[in-house]
């Protein structure tokens, strides 16, 4: 069965009006690039001195070093952030009302809370209650709190959009509310959910350049460590960006890999979930899927 198309076909003359407006963008593109290069080459920002830096192991390795620490702080965060929530996500589908609506307020509060706010709360306020906490630390709290909502959200809309045959049938052979969702529900759901989740650590993993802010030694606070040092900012953060894009690329190709093998096993689609608002649309409808009569 094909898949509906959502617009015509373009013609010929619309063929050759796309190609002409993509000529001249891309010559426009490619002006604004030779302006800046050539602006660049007044200042002096291409000169090889600017650069050499860069090729010394010992800089190699100090900026390496920060990448280990985002590195760090991203696997730590991400994995009290999964526990977290993946333990919303099962209190936000209890049968108990007073459960709900505390897990509910719970996501809902620490998802609308901007992380910068987080970070400065973990490592500036707990202190000043008798919590003392490392930059390391205050930045993993922080990430793991925050992605722990919004991967509520993501488990819970994993859960929901199984069928409820599935349910059904595991009642059906005896087993209660909770042993059902160990043992036959969340196995499923996760199978759906790990392209999600793995998008969800690269938004992570980008975020560790907040603990910027309280002196965590991460990668882009090495990098103006570095840029500072040998007067060559541009330069450093330009390495830094290839770094983090680098990395980045890798985890997306691991989040597309998973996702079409996940698709050719189960047919299962994607559950995919971009923001606050995708995240409020993606809970509406799998609420709806279930509440349905015939669903």
């Amino acid at each position: 069965m094909t898949a509906p198309m959502l617009a015509d076909a373009l013609g010929p003359r619309a063929r050759r009006r796309v190609l002409v407006v993509s000529i001249v963008f891309g010559a426009a593109l490619a002006g604004l690039l030779a302006m800046a290069l050539n602006r660049l080459a007044d200042k002096g920002q291409l000169d090889w001195g600017k650069w050499e830096p860069l090729t010394q192991w010992s800089v190699l390795r100090f900026l390496l070093g920060g990448l280990g620490q985002t590195i760090k702080a991203a696997v730590a965060g991400m994995a009290f952030a999964v526990v977290l929530g993946a333990g919303l996500a099962l209190l936000r589908l209890s049968r108990v009302a007073p459960v709900r609506w505390l897990a509910t307020a719970w996501v809902e509060f620490f998802r609308g809370v901007p992380l910068l706010l987080l970070i400065f709360f973990t490592f500036f306020a707990l202190p000043k209650y008798g919590i003392d906490v490392s930059p390391y630390r205050a930045l993993v709290l922080a990430l793991a709190v925050y992605n722990g909502a919004v991967l509520g959200e993501i488990f819970r809309a994993g859960i929901l959009s199984l069928d409820r045959g599935q349910t059904e049938a595991a009642y059906a052979v005896g087993l209660g509310y909770w042993q059902a969702m160990r043992l036959v529900i969340i196995p499923q759901a996760l199978r759906r959910m790990i392209p999600a989740i793995v998008s969800q650590l690269i938004t992570l993993l980008k975020d560790t350049s907040l603990g910027y802010v309280i002196t965590y030694e991460e990668l882009l606070r090495r990098s103006r460590i570095s840029g500072e040092f040998f007067k060559n900012p541009l330069q450093t953060t330009v390495f830094v960006a290839l770094l983090y894009i680098a990395v980045n690329l890798t985890l997306s190709r691991i989040a597309q890999r998973l996702e079409v093998r996940q698709r050719r096993r189960l047919g299962a689609g994607r559950i995919t979930v971009g923001g606050v608002e995708d995240l409020a649309t993606v809970g509406i409808a799998a609420e709806a899927k279930v509440r349905s009569p015939g669903g």
